[in-house]
């Protein structure tokens, strides 16, 4: 199989579930976040995908008067081995949807099944939400179709037999937060962009707000929206502040007048250092 370009993906930072049943609200979404995942999986009941499949199809045909960015589309898709999985491959087969996320992904022979069916510029953005595909991450991650990595709490704890991601303080529980530490560091060994997992309460920005922080800390590239009211604090949190932007500014000034490490506003910066603050420039779009 040959390597694609640009191997992690660039959508974000805000990406945002929809339902695929709702063709509606397609156009909308794309005006409020960054990027859409049209769901055919959960958001849409079983008895609902057949037409909810009609409407990605039709919206391929009708992208350009419905105004449908298609660089911006994701497809979710129903998990292998289910005959739903089965009728959205034969769907986007006959349409032009090539950045698929793979629910309940697995294995990296579920992703050479995709791409097998679908063509070699297939790009799967694998959700890692049991156990077994908590423990493929870095397989998943591995494979050369696979983009980005999104993880999710709500099922993987219910594949583990469980009833709840979190404590009563919101915290996740220490399981799911080992999870989310493998999909990530995954993710981040194999050159996969890492998306954060939705955040369910929809009344609690602040909480959306402490989780964005933390995603952005340790290099995720998007999280994962439910709610156009959810995408504000998103882009909000993976924007640099002023400060920052002006501290990473200093620091990579200073360090023209120095050939190794140096002292700088009551701290030491090396390399390392360095490449933090180009990446927070680079977050900034400088």
């Amino acid at each position: 199989m040959t390597e694609i370009a640009a191997k992690a993906c660039t959508l974000g930072p805000a990406v945002m579930f929809t339902p695929a049943d709702r063709p509606e609200r397609y156009a909308k979404a794309l005006d409020r976040a960054d990027a859409v995942i049209l769901d055919l999986e959960d958001a849409v009941t079983a008895a609902d995908r057949p037409a909810a499949r009609e409407a990605v199809a039709a919206a391929w045909t009708e992208r350009a008067s419905q105004g449908i960015d298609a660089d911006r589309v994701v497809v979710r898709v129903n998990p292998v081995d289910t005959e739903d999985h089965a009728a959205d491959v034969a769907m986007l087969k006959e349409t032009g949807w090539r950045t698929l996320m793979l629910a309940k992904a697995e294995s990296a022979a579920q992703v050479d099944r995709l791409v097998e069916a679908l063509g070699e510029d297939t790009r799967v953005v694998a959700l890692c939400e049991t156990a077994r595909g908590v423990l493929a991450a870095a397989e998943l991650a591995a494979h050369p179709h696979v983009t980005a990595l999104m993880w999710g709490a709500e099922d993987l704890v219910a594949s583990m037999g469980g009833t709840s991601s979190r404590t009563v303080d919101g915290a996740y529980r220490q399981t799911v937060a080992h999870a989310r530490s493998t999909v990530l560091l995954a993710a981040a060994a194999h050159g996969a962009a890492a998306w954060d997992a939705v955040y369910l309460n929809l009344k609690d920005p602040d909480g959306l707000a402490a989780e964005v922080e933390d995603a952005v800390a340790v290099g995720c590239r998007a999280t994962v929206c439910l709610h156009p009211n959810q995408v504000a604090v998103v882009r909000q949190g993976y924007r640099p502040t002023h400060e920052q932007v002006a501290r990473a500014e200093a620091i990579l000034a200073e360090a023209r007048n120095h050939p190794g490490a140096f002292a700088f506003d009551g701290g030491m910066v090396d390399e390392v250092v360095l490449a933090q603050a180009r990446i927070t420039l680079a977050r900034a779009g400088r």
